[in-house]
């Protein structure tokens, strides 16, 4: 299992110690939330943070926009060279072109379905894309808890993936920790997202670690 903890829950007030922390703790992606306001009612992050963050990281960036303008912030962000970029399948009008403008910038592509969304609705994307990212809490706000049908979801997807794409991988972002990794691994889901259960522990390594089955 990948680890990507998500900067949403650090410290901004000593943020390059705690993007040191986990990439020598050991995590595989360093997954950075981006809300406008609209999309989600909530706002977080732009450049000015993103750009020192990716100066400092020595894992790559897995950036998830959580946005009503997907264009405008692709252009904010392709120029750190982030491995991933996710968006909201409920979000883009045009998502195939998004994901070829990505492929081009040299970006993989993701697609986020939110809780309600069945990934049904994205199975003639599977074969363009390098994740889809489950959301297992609804998105905006982090801690939240788990919501366990994202579990059964996982794996209709996981179905879906080894019919179109078996390269695709399943992410799954929200309430994650030690007692439903378990679970989410057995499901076929190859990435987690862990925020509050990382950056809330005393040893960052040894979270990762927990997670890492």
């Amino acid at each position: 299992m990948l680890v990507a903890p998500s900067i949403l829950s650090a410290d901004f007030g000593k943020l390059n110690e705690e993007i040191t922390a986990i990439c020598d703790g050991g995590c595989d992606l360093i997954h950075v939330d981006v809300m406008d306001g609209y999309f989600v009612p909530n706002m977080t992050i732009g450049p000015v943070v993103v750009g020192p963050v990716a100066k400092v990281a020595t894992k790559p960036l897995d950036i998830h926009l959580m946005v009503e303008d997907n264009n405008f912030f692709v252009d904010l962000f392709a120029k750190y060279e982030p491995e991933y970029i996710s968006f909201h399948i409920e979000s883009e009008k045009h998502p195939h072109r998004l994901i070829q403008k990505l492929r081009g910038l040299g970006i993989k592509p993701a697609i986020v379905l939110n809780p309600h969304s069945n990934p049904d609705s994205i199975e003639y994307l599977l074969e363009d894309l390098d994740m889809v990212l489950l959301m297992s809490v609804n998105p905006g706000f982090g801690g939240q808890k788990f919501i366990p049908s994202v579990v059964e979801k996982a794996k209709q997807l996981k179905t879906l993936i080894e019919k179109r794409n078996p390269n695709c991988l399943i992410q799954v972002d929200g309430g994650v920790n030690d007692k439903n990794i378990h679970e989410l691994k057995d499901a076929g889901v190859d990435v987690v997202v862990a925020g509050s259960y990382v950056y809330g522990a005393k040893d960052y390594g040894q979270a990762i670690k927990s997670l890492q089955v």
